[in-house]
């Protein structure tokens, strides 16, 4: 009888723990996606974040797949799609900056907008827009597949959604608690103009975001 071989793993834990050291200061040290989410959650709490937190990853794990399989590089290939990617982006975030200072300004006594910017919601479409009109963002997913995706598996599914996964559950590891840390300041300043002063913080961070996007635009 002849015994089973085992299947070698799609990537191997060396690997794997490779990644990880890659990954982990990309992913917690402050950057643009760190900053739009630790505003949201010291502007309107945990709960808000998850449909744009939901949004960013399912975005996050598709456009890593599509790169990883190699179907989606071709956006690298023409620049200036890249640049309209990034123009658009940036406005974007812009605009939700600017909701930021609304709700600052209505936390400060001008009522006259209180009405709108309650309803203003930051949801699952927002946060897949900021990954998907981010291009560096795919030059840093195609980045780490050059270094963690051996050639001999360059077709292999597997290991592309096996590096994917790992991507995507780190950066949402992080973003989740760069969103706790944004809410922790709010609770800690608890009088209504430090609030409106942290909303001015964060909006001045998305401001940051929007002008990190925009940069391919100068290149």
């Amino acid at each position: 009888m002849n015994s089973l071989t085992p299947l070698a793993p799609a990537v191997s834990a060396d690997i794997l723990i490779a990644l990880l050291v890659f990954l982990f200061p990309l992913a917690y040290s402050p950057g643009p996606g760190n900053a739009f989410f630790a505003a949201i959650g010291a502007s309107r709490g945990l709960r808000a974040t998850v449909p744009a937190l939901a949004g960013y990853h399912v975005a996050t794990f598709v456009v890593t797949a599509v790169i990883g399989i190699g179907t989606g590089a071709a956006i690298l290939e023409h620049p200036l799609l890249a640049k309209v990617l990034g123009a658009v982006g940036s406005l974007y975030v812009l605009w939700l900056a600017v909701t930021f200072i609304r709700a600052a300004r209505v936390k400060g006594g001008d009522t006259a907008d209180a009405a709108p910017v309650r309803k203003q919601r930051i949801g699952f479409w927002d946060g897949a827009i900021v990954l998907l009109m981010n291009p560096k963002a795919y030059y840093i997913i195609t980045v780490m597949f050059m270094q963690f995706l051996a050639p001999s598996a360059g077709s292999n599914v597997t290991a592309v959604l096996v590096i994917t996964a790992v991507f995507t559950a780190n950066n949402l590891a992080a973003f989740m608690v760069w969103a706790l840390g944004g809410r922790a300041l709010t609770a800690l300043f608890r009088s209504e103009p430090a609030k409106r002063w942290i909303d001015y913080l964060f909006a001045s961070s998305l401001i940051g975001v929007a002008v990190w996007m925009a940069a391919p635009l100068f290149t």
